[in-house]
């Protein structure tokens, strides 16, 4: 244990948390992918801050670029650790210290903040995607990346053939060697013996930090490199012959979970994929589940005070209630029905209103007599009373983007036109 606990003290995590995300749109109009809400309270960033926080991995760094504001100020206030304990978790955003051109890749990036590496010594760099759900014991990597003396060592994880072109593509020995790696191409290999999965990779590396300097510096060098991890720096390190290995996710064991949860992960590339992922929350025996004290997500403490429903009155359809749903702190349950769906803090609903398979972020208000479905309202909005969301979608089409699945998507501070503005419920009858 005190050799894995001395190790862990020389390693150095980046995360790479500066990715536009333009497929979730317009969720990243206005902030990072990283910083989008998710489960209520969250961030998508507390899960993989989480996930090397409760693997005792406290030396981080979170690499930021695109619309940063909210994801630093974020990481500012909330993930304060102990810096008399050599604990750290610092935004770091681009400063174009090598040249004019601001992160041009995922090899650039860490080439640019490269400094920080020098200054820090570490013996391995975690280079992790800021932008996953899942649980990962990363202690368990860190091992495997050990025992095998391996140069670097890639996260990997099955996944279907026909979404396979969207990841990189690992071929791998019986030893758990790479010999292929292929980013994103239209006809990946499939695994041996099962023709309809391919082995992906995760976007999660550990590196031995001379073989990371070594390689940023000549991918450097290169004008027709894309400056990628996954196109240039994993096939050429493999091309040579280095000690490139895969961590089969599927190995991991994260105290606490069980059943079907146990190796869960998904890219929340898209709208659907986000929206299905937050589906996965409010099942009775969830996929990804928040409520293991074990491994706990972790994030900032607000002052808002406990949800509250409100109104009993069964004759009139005007009962406060949530069933299936997670309702975040700070939240008013107003003589509305909720139903399968994630409200963030400080929502109302009121009275009269129907929600169904929705996820709704920050401060959103449902006026009376409201009825919405499969739909994700951004922060800050304002819905007026018999506004109908989500029961007609070629007229939601003329207001609101809607993905080829049907889930409408409402913007942050939407205007929305609506019929008289009732007076808000009162709280007590």
């Amino acid at each position: 244990m005190s050799a894995l606990s001395d190790t862990l003290n020389q390693v150095l995590v980046m995360v790479l948390a500066g990715g536009e995300g333009k497929r979730l749109h317009p969720l990243t109009l206005d902030r990072a992918k990283p910083a989008v809400p998710f489960g209520g309270r969250y961030r998508i960033i507390d899960i993989v801050l989480s996930n090397f926080v409760n693997s005792g991995l406290a030396r981080i760094k979170v690499l930021t670029q695109y619309k940063s504001a909210s994801l630093e100020e974020h990481i500012a206030r909330v993930w304060r650790l102990a810096p008399i304990l050599d604990q750290f978790i610092e935004a770091i955003p681009a400063q174009q210290r090598t040249g004019k051109s601001w992160f041009r890749g995922s090899a650039d990036a860490v080439f640019q903040c490269q400094n920080v590496i020098t200054d820090e010594q570490p013996e391995l760099v975690c280079i992790f995607g800021g932008d996953h759900v899942y649980k990962m014991d990363v202690r368990q990597m860190v091992e495997a990346h050990v025992a095998r003396n391996a140069d670097v060592t890639v996260a990997a994880i099955p996944v279907p053939k026909a979404e396979a072109r969207d990841f990189g593509v690992i071929e791998a020995d019986a030893e758990g060697r790479i010999v292929g790696f292929h980013e994103k191409v239209e006809n990946p290999p499939t695994m041996p013996g099962n023709d309809a999965m391919c082995l992906a990779s995760m976007g999660n590396y550990i590196f031995q930090t001379e073989i990371l300097l070594r390689e940023l510096v000549e991918d450097e060098k290169i004008d027709q490199s894309r400056h990628d991890f996954g196109h240039d720096i994993l096939p050429k390190l493999v091309n040579q012959g280095d000690n490139v290995f895969i961590y089969d996710f599927a190995t991991n064991v994260v105290p606490g979970e069980q059943g079907d949860g146990i190796g869960y992960w998904r890219d929340i590339g898209t709208i659907d994929a986000y929206w299905e992922a937050q589906m996965d929350l409010v099942a009775i025996h969830p996929l990804f589940n928040l409520y293991n004290r074990k491994w706990p997500i972790r994030t900032g403490v607000t002052h808002d005070p406990p949800a509250k429903f409100v109104f009993r009155d069964e004759a009139q359809a005007r009962v406060g209630i949530a069933t299936d749903s997670l309702v975040s702190h700070g939240c008013i349950i107003s003589g509305g029905r909720i139903h399968r769906s994630v409200l963030g803090v400080g929502c109302r609903i009121n009275s009269f209103s129907e929600i169904e398979e929705c996820v709704l972020f920050e401060n959103v208000h449902v006026g009376r007599h409201a009825r919405i479905r499969r739909a994700i309202i951004d922060k800050d909005v304002e819905i007026p009373p018999n506004t109908v969301i989500g029961y007609d979608l070629e007229e939601d089409r003329r207001r609101f983007s809607v993905t080829e699945a049907g889930l409408v998507v409402i913007p942050k501070r939407a205007r929305l036109d609506g019929g008289e503005v009732d007076p808000p419920d009162e709280e007590e009858s």
